[in-house]
């Protein structure tokens, strides 16, 4: 059981770099309602909310927690993304159901992030 763990931790990256991508092929496939393709493109384009990554220095650092650090992974921009994902409920139309997705794909991004932070923390602990 140990080496699963010390597995799991050193391969930490690289699955909360896949789950980026499973994830959201997983809310397309069983959402999107014969619209999987266009939906998992607009869930994949939330990936560029990352690139507030580009204002830290060190620009990457594997163990820095995302969330709260990043100007675009802080509270204020998470409650928007929260807001868009329901807007759709809120307001009718084509267009809003896409305001709906992205903030989807935005909220999904962050969760992911924040479970990468949980992680993170309990194996410093490990």
């Amino acid at each position: 059981m140990e080496s699963l763990t010390s597995l799991l931790i050193e391969q930490r990256a690289s699955i909360h770099l896949a789950l980026h991508v499973l994830i959201p092929a997983l809310v397309a496939a069983f959402l999107a309602r014969g619209q999987v393709k266009a939906i998992f493109i607009i869930l994949m384009s939330t990936m560029l909310v990352d690139l507030d990554h580009l204002l830290a220095v060190p620009i990457y650092a594997a163990n820095r927690c995302s969330i709260w650090f990043h100007p675009l992974h802080t509270l204020v921009p998470i409650l928007v993304y929260s807001f868009m994902m329901f807007w759709p409920l809120l307001v009718k139309g084509k267009k809003h159901r896409v305001v709906g997705w992205i903030g989807a794909g935005l909220v999904i991004h962050m969760s992911l992030d924040a479970l990468d932070c949980w992680w993170m923390s309990c194996s410093i602990k490990v």
